[in-house]
């Protein structure tokens, strides 16, 4: 993994990068095996907080290696069993990013195409540089982009999402905004700060609450409205019992910082 991340811890925050600037840092097989022990090692480090994921070079994530996928097909099945295993384990590793306790923040320049942006859109907030280009354009090679629809069509709205799926059009950072696929767009020369000082933000937050809140968030959203109220109230129920809980809305209301253990 050391030859294809970079991970860096300050204050909370695991900052993880990868690095593999040669193919635009592109998910190969060696690349998510390296998301999945990275992201296996952050669930259970309890001193970070917040993680945020970048990448090196020019470019945040170009999606699937397709020099990988082509070799695949010199199987006698014609590659059948390798895109299965392939679709299955990046699928695993992109639903890990929501089932972290830590929020995780994609710091985005470049591109983020395909299974890139299937990459970003599965992350729990970005921030994107101006000038960056998002697209789920596989179909422009003549492979449609269903798995990462998956992820991008939870992010955007639907008609916004089909249109950049069947077209294989880009979209600029600005309309990435608009659409709700990121959450700001920044400077180049200010993306790493203002996503360190976002990452930070939520890392002075009580952690315990962002973890249980981050939980609930996911799983209330997938409910109906009646499932979703009663799973909500149960949450805050068990959040207003912690004694940091009870700190934290004493302090408030005496104009002082909580005392959090």
């Amino acid at each position: 993994m050391a030859e294809l991340f970079m991970r860096e811890d300050a204050g909370g925050v695991a900052r993880l990068v990868m690095t593999s600037p040669a193919n635009y840092n592109a998910l190969s097989d060696a690349m998510l095996a390296a998301l999945k022990q990275a992201f296996t090692a952050l669930a259970a480090d309890a001193s970070v907080r917040v993680v945020v994921l970048a990448g090196a070079g020019k470019a945040f994530c170009a999606g699937h290696d397709l020099k990988e996928m082509q070799a695949g097909r010199a199987a006698p099945d014609r590659g059948r069993g390798y895109f299965a295993d392939l679709f299955a384990r990046c699928a695993e590793v992109m639903q890990m990013i929501p089932a972290l306790p830590q929020p995780v923040i994609a710091e985005v320049h470049g591109i983020a195409t395909a299974a890139g942006c299937q990459l970003v859109a599965s992350c729990d907030l970005a921030v994107a540089a101006e000038g960056t280009r998002f697209g789920v354009n596989g179909v422009n090679i003549g492979l449609f982009c269903s798995t990462p629809m998956v992820a991008l069509s939870r992010n955007v709205p639907r008609k916004a999402a089909f249109e950049m799926l069947t077209t294989g059009a880009f979209i600029d950072a600005a309309r990435a905004c608009e659409l709700g696929l990121v959450n700001r767009v920044v400077a180049p020369e200010a993306l790493t700060a203002e996503t360190a000082a976002l990452a930070a933000l939520v890392a002075g937050k009580l952690g315990a609450a962002v973890k249980i809140g981050k939980r609930a968030f996911y799983q209330q959203i997938e409910m109906d409205l009646a499932g979703a109220y009663a799973h909500a109230a149960g949450v805050m129920v068990e959040n207003m019992l912690w004694r940091d809980t009870d700190e934290g809305m004493a302090a408030f209301l005496e104009k002082r910082k909580p005392d959090w253990a």
